[in-house]
């Protein structure tokens, strides 16, 4: 009996771990907008480049801290002749070149202000990739509820088209409204099939922006798109934004660089001493005319350069130019951001208003109307192309609604990028 279950037993369990694969397999791979945003910061390649120049500008900071390499030389000299014995002689020389006007300190000084900016403008990289990455999500959204309403639609289309068929055939219908249907229920699903692409190409986005080198995309993503009122006063957001915004911070970093590139131009046009240790040894000269003995001897020397090249004052005059530029540059940034955040703040405030009349009864107007027009035409008080009028209309709607929506959405994001700050 025992041998007879043992088969029994193992095609249960072998069915059992069928039935649990293909549930595994066919469950769905829904991205949620938290997820999708980790990844967009761990593993978005553009980004991942851009911190490169931040571990470059970290190695130029200890590549400034060195100093200059002492030099050592030895040379060696003999008589060519051999039979007039005059000897020959080693000399070595030890020499080091003293920077003086504080190059070295002007140069750190350089190299870490420019580290700094560096790391600015790489968080302000960071800045525009998530705003740009949020409204790529939020294109998805719109393109996933515009995907649903053409569905709805085609479901629609295709049970009246169904419903006119038998109909016709019970001579309750004319045959041109029965057609009339049939056409636009396939009109309707050629909306679908471009629907669907649109949205499989903003998942695409959508796994790009992730790193994703295999473009492999999500089954759905999480969320939906909906909107809460807020209400911005736009002094306020000006003044947040002139304290947040990164790009701002960079520019007062590149004032520090332009003002330690001025500092180390000054340095650079004091002298460097030169300074040397040496010694020197001769070996004996057994030449009959003029025999000396063997001695050794001690240099030891300073070098004081001639800086004639101090007349050309063009390094330290490119130098203050430089300075001037990067306060104008500031100014103008200051000017930029104040554009950008009353332009995002009116955008905003305008896709309000459209919801606001959205939201006062147009979608349920317009649904109305298709319904009694329905109604209507199955009761034969109205023809198919009033019905099909209908319910355009209401898409229409329906589409229109979610593309404010979607700028509403975006113009909120838009604002939260000029203002340098995430979710108000």
């Amino acid at each position: 009996m025992n041998n007879q279950m043992k088969p029994v037993k193992s095609i249960i369990i072998l069915s059992f771990c069928i039935v649990s694969f293909i549930a595994h397999t066919q469950e769905k791979r829904i991205l949620t907008f938290k997820d999708y945003l980790n990844n967009v910061k761990k593993s978005n390649i553009n980004y991942l480049a851009e911190k490169y120049h931040v571990d470059i500008a970290d190695a130029m900071v200890k590549a400034s801290k060195v100093f200059p390499d002492p030099e050592l030389s030895i040379s060696y000299a003999n008589n060519q002749n051999w039979n007039l014995q005059m000897g020959y002689g080693i000399d070595a020389e030890l020499s080091y070149t003293l920077e003086l006007g504080g190059k070295r300190g002007a140069r750190i000084r350089v190299a870490q202000s420019e580290k700094e900016m560096t790391e600015a403008l790489l968080e302000d990289y960071f800045r525009n990739l998530r705003a740009d990455a949020t409204i790529a999500y939020l294109t998805a959204l719109k393109q996933k509820a515009l995907l649903e309403i053409r569905e709805s639609s085609y479901a629609q289309m295709t049970h009246l088209a169904q419903a006119d068929s038998i109909r016709f055939q019970l001579g309750d219908l004319m045959e041109v409204d029965a057609r009339q249907s049939k056409l636009e229920a396939a009109t309707t699903r050629n909306d679908l099939y471009s629907g669907e692409g649109e949205l499989r190409e903003a998942l695409i986005r959508l796994a790009l922006l992730q790193g994703n080198t295999n473009l492999e995309i999500p089954d759905s993503i999480g969320g939906s798109l909906h909107h809460y009122k807020r209400d911005f006063d736009l002094s306020t957001l000006i003044a947040v934004a002139k304290n947040n915004r990164v790009d701002l911070l960079a520019v007062l970093k590149f004032q520090e660089v332009s003002q330690n590139n001025l500092r180390l131009a000054k340095a650079n046009r004091a002298i460097d001493l030169g300074i040397s240790l040496g010694g020197a040894y001769s070996s004996t000269v057994r030449n009959e005319i003029a025999p000396a003995p063997a001695f050794k001897g001690i240099t030891a020397g300073i070098s004081i350069p001639l800086k004639f090249s101090n007349t050309n004052k063009g390094e330290v005059r490119a130098a203050r130019i430089a300075v001037e530029q990067s306060r104008k540059q500031y100014e103008s940034i200051e000017l930029q951001i104040s554009s950008e955040v009353a332009q995002a703040y009116h955008k905003y405030e305008t896709a309000l208003r459209r919801i606001e009349q959205f939201d006062s009864g147009m979608s349920r107007e317009a649904e109305t109307i298709y319904q009694k027009k329905l109604y209507s035409y199955e009761r034969g008080e109205t023809s198919i192309f009033e019905v099909i009028h209908a319910r355009r209309a209401w898409n229409d709607v329906r589409e229109s609604y979610n593309e404010t929506l979607y700028e509403c959405n975006a113009a909120l994001v838009e604002l939260e990028r000029a203002c340098g700050i995430w979710d108000f």
